[in-house]
């Protein structure tokens, strides 16, 4: 069977592997749906520094259950279609004993560190599949990335007393975006692309600001009574994103950091004193609290799904497909790759 190798920085491959066989505690899937993710582009940049090479690529999956191996409860059922949680926690380090193996310290994340599913049938354990009578294929691939900013929404605590403002509207950041108006927020989502403000606006928030025509500052102390977003949530991962949700959140405020920034970033840390704020982490997602949420809120129909989804592709077009995006990102939210006919 085909499988999307990413082999070095700036090179990705088909290649033919053997369809593996279900072991003891596993189930076999059979992949429809892949999303490429942004740790996608930047591994092939050579910008991730924690994505190895060659592996194949892949962990936002919409898959159905096909076989199973010994020891796999009942209630999973042949033909379910299902998405999976595609992290690899070591059970022993701190992050682990303290019940967040989201932050595990070798977390090995499928198409990063270890295989991902960018093939027709790869094998997972029966409990990192959460399966949807509901949901098609493409909607399942969308799981997985929308739940990292639900994360992040849940990092904040965010209620729905609060004035949200997130940096970015990537996948990520809607998942923020979707999250915080799911809550009761009241939401700023803040983008330079005009397209990823539009999909923002159909989920649902109060208010759009894009950078390159409008004064950000001005415009959150307007929206604000001049007291800035309570809650801020970094989604981009730029010097300038990071240096913006610090200056710009409210005395007393949360600024959720997800994005892994390109660069050194410089602060002047007397606003973390002055306004007495707090700066949180945000990675990854908690399967067992974090997709339930995501699927039931899919389920729901509030998302706007066939508006990220920018193109859809097959496994043939995968080399090229990252070339073009490495070349021009503009406009691109989610790329799905197609192997139901392969």
């Amino acid at each position: 069977m085909k499988a999307l190798f990413l082999t070095e920085v700036g090179k990705s491959e088909v290649r033919e592997i053997p369809k593996p066989s279900p072991k003891a505690g596993e189930v076999l899937l059979e992949v429809g749906m892949v999303g490429f993710c942004g740790g996608d582009l930047n591994g092939f940049k050579g910008l991730f520094p924690l994505q190895e090479y060659p592996n194949i690529l892949g962990h936002e999956v919409g898959a159905t259950l096909v076989e199973k191996g010994v020891n796999v409860p009942e209630h999973l059922l042949l033909g379910t279609k299902v998405t999976l949680y595609p992290y690899l926690a070591c059970g022993t380090c701190v992050a682990c004993r303290k019940g967040r193996p989201n932050a595990c310290k070798t977390n090995k994340t499928m198409g990063v560190r270890r295989p991902g599913a960018m093939t027709r049938y790869i094998t997972v354990p029966w409990q990192d599949v959460f399966p949807s009578e509901k949901l098609s294929l493409r909607e399942l691939a969308l799981v997985e990335p929308l739940t990292v900013g639900f994360h992040a929404v849940s990092r904040g605590r965010v209620s729905a007393e609060d004035r949200v403002a997130v940096l970015g509207c990537g996948i990520v950041g809607l998942g923020a975006v979707a999250s915080a108006v799911n809550r009761g927020a009241q939401v700023i989502a803040i983008d330079l692309d005009e397209s990823k403000l539009e999909v923002a606006r159909k989920i649902g928030v109060a208010h759009t600001i894009n950078p390159s025509s409008e004064n950000l500052h001005d415009r959150l102390q307007e929206i604000t009574q001049g007291e800035g977003p309570d809650v801020i949530i970094e989604a981009v991962g730029s010097p300038t994103t990071y240096r913006s949700a610090v200056k710009e959140v409210a005395f007393l405020g949360r600024v959720v950091c997800i994005g892994y920034a390109k660069a050194p970033v410089e602060f002047n840390t007397s606003l973390f004193v002055q306004k007495e704020i707090e700066i949180l982490g945000s990675r990854n997602c908690v399967g067992k609290t974090d997709f339930p949420e995501v699927i039931e809120y899919l389920e729901s129909g509030k998302f706007p799904v066939e508006a990220v989804i920018s193109k859809t592709i097959s496994i043939e077009e995968g080399p090229v497909t990252l070339i073009e995006w490495a070349s021009n990102p503009q406009g691109i939210i989610k790329i799905m790759l197609n192997l139901e006919d392969q």
